[in-house]
């Protein structure tokens, strides 16, 4: 057996990761303490939203990512449920449009201000009503515009289509039991569910349909999760029999058997993963823990490979996750968390060391964006899409987005640029025109070349010039490409 055996080769080997320093925290936020395995946190590159206790009714803080330090406790907060708030959930295709789910049986969608709450927000854009029970799990689809996935206590999933403020799906006895997680597959097609029951089940929400089904994924009683991977398989966490916490891989064609089976430890505390596409890492973070334990999936055996583990002091009351295009890259920042203490949230952020001040093309493929790939319309006529993605190369920055317009229970998506600007509004409802605005200022635009005495002369030299750019650009973005994949090997050890 040779040595090259004993360490398996990885990028992410040696991936670490750093509390920021005290006053980069939020302080004195008294996080929720309902009994509910929900993250209580949603990050986004603008903001990040923490449920907290409130009395009378349900509530979450709405934080710009730079206001960090102390926050009152006179702090607005998005405040219109009437019982405690269980989940919230970022709207991948609007930074400011958040989805909240209560214990008063309703799901709320609110539009945030570009530069946070100046005062408390308590009139939702649209109120979604349908559940019978607390609404405990709210997911946004990952590439279809203002579609919106619900999980209650009652035992039904109800598929939203939020611009029309109109049930498009109600999956009902599916589920003889509590429902504990639900995810999307990366496209939206399908999405899968972990139940009270031990089951974990694939479901095509537009069909009604279960695609496939596992009994007794996880032996244990305790609650389990289930995420789709980029690749069309499930990742669990679970306890087995024993009580002792378990992580496992399923392949959707066949789950007679799971691909592969760990066990970690015999904490009590439900197991939250995040899953990362573009590096194919997977973080498990569990609730009442003080860690954080990351996995490496590949295609080869036994597939999930341990990577390493951030440990803290303090236990953790839930966890924030930032999306890959809300991250650092001029520093090798591959991940995000924002972890909820007792009374503050701490970012930590996780790092690859590299030596070298390059754009890192292996730890930083194109990512998902916040471009919707399609409409709710197409997406329930049976168009199926894949996110559409973004380069991080230059630091991506989104377009602005402005104000949704709002009318009575409709939700009018505006993002820019215009032509992708869409009214979500049924095509049986104009929506109201709005208040004039200033019109825009625009710059001026330059003499169309050629117009002048002698532009036909100057037409040719400077379509001259830029042929020459382009060639000398292009010559120089192979170099470059070339100086990084032999900076690659060198890091990596392969001389």
């Amino acid at each position: 057996m040779s040595f090259r055996k004993v360490v398996r080769q990885s990028k992410f080997r040696h991936v670490f990761g750093q509390p920021v320093k005290t006053e980069q925290c939020y302080d004195d936020i008294r996080v929720s303490r309902v009994t509910w395995d929900s993250t209580f946190c949603a990050v986004n590159p603008s903001f990040v939203a923490i449920i907290v206790e409130a009395s009378g009714g349900g509530a979450f803080l709405v934080l710009p990512l730079h206001k960090t330090g102390r926050i009152d406790k006179s702090y607005p907060t998005v405040c219109g449920h009437t019982g405690p708030v269980l989940d919230i959930d970022w709207c991948p295709h609007n930074d400011y449009v958040i989805a909240s789910g209560s214990e008063d049986c309703t799901v709320m969608v609110w539009q945030i201000p570009e530069n946070g709450l100046s005062q408390p927000l308590t009139e939702p854009v649209v109120v979604l009503e349908g559940h019978s029970k607390r609404v405990g799990i709210i997911a946004w689809h990952p590439t279809a515009r203002n579609v919106l996935l619900s999980a209650g206590c009652d035992n039904v999933v109800l598929i939203w289509n939020v611009g029309t403020a109109e049930e498009l799906y109600r999956l009902e006895g599916l589920h003889p039991d509590l429902i504990y997680s639900v995810s999307w597959s990366r496209d939206g097609a399908l999405f899968c569910t972990a139940c009270k029951d031990k089951s974990v089940r694939v479901i095509d929400p537009r069909r009604g349909t279960v695609v496939a089904e596992k009994e007794r994924a996880h032996e244990g009683a305790r609650p389990m999760r289930a995420i789709f991977l980029a690749d069309g398989k499930i990742f669990t966490t679970g306890f087995s029999r024993m009580s002792e916490r378990q992580l496992a891989l399923w392949d959707v064609e066949n789950l007679e058997e799971p691909m592969g089976l760990q066990e970690l430890d015999s904490s009590n505390g439900a197991l939250l993963p995040f899953y990362d596409p573009d590096t194919n890492v997977v973080y498990v973070c569990g609730k009442g823990d003080s860690s954080i334990r990351y996995f490496e999936i590949t295609e080869e055996p036994p597939y999930i490979h341990f990577l390493n583990t951030f440990t803290s002091k303090e236990p953790q009351r839930g966890m924030g996750w930032m999306p890959k295009r809300g991250l650092d890259v001029s520093k090798c920042e591959i991940a995000r968390f924002y972890k909820l203490h007792e009374r503050k949230c701490e970012p930590i952020i996780m790092t690859v060391p590299r030596k070298s001040d390059l754009f890192q093309d292996d730890l930083y493929p194109d990512t998902a964006g916040p471009e919707a790939a399609m409409e709710a319309e197409e997406w329930v006529a049976g168009q199926t899409a894949g996110p559409v993605l973004v380069s991080l190369r230059q630091a991506y920055v989104p377009s602005k987005q402005r104000d949704l317009k709002v009318s009575r229970r409709t939700l009018l998506h505006e993002s820019c640029p215009p032509a992708t600007a869409i009214a979500a509004a049924g095509p049986t409802t104009p929506p109201p025109t709005p208040p004039a605005a200033p019109a825009p200022t625009r710059l001026s635009a330059p003499p169309a070349l050629g117009t002048g005495p002698s532009g036909g002369g100057r037409l040719e030299e400077v379509l001259q010039e830029v042929a020459a750019l382009r060639a000398l650009v292009a010559e120089q973005g192979q170099r470059i490409t070339r100086l990084e994949e032999q900076l690659s090997r060198l890091e990596n050890g392969h001389v």
